[in-house]
């Protein structure tokens, strides 16, 4: 709304109240971004062997299978610890 102040997140309150003693918020989003990744890197794996066993193109694969695998890595990094190595200077 345009007449009301804008408000940070926060997570719904009836959610919070089944996670165990000692576990944040944090750490569950931590958890399901490792989820998230791992399933990728899978994903990522598969499409680059059958990429390469069944598809003859050309050296250009190459290139951009490491420039994907290298920018991913440091988006992954950057939203896992906040460290996107080379990528940093670019990032806001």
């Amino acid at each position: 709304m345009v007449d009301q102040p804008l408000q940070p997140f926060a997570p719904p309150t009836a959610l919070l109240a089944y996670l165990p003693n000692g576990v944040s918020v944090g750490v569950v989003v931590e958890w399901a971004l490792y989820v998230v990744f791992a399933f990728w890197a899978l994903y990522t794996a598969i499409a680059i062997y059958h990429w390469l066993k069944y598809s003859h193109a050309s050296w250009v694969a190459f290139p951009a299978m490491a420039v994907h695998l290298y920018i991913s890595f440091a988006l992954m990094s950057y939203a896992l610890s906040g460290n996107a190595f080379l990528l940093t200077p670019y990032l806001p």
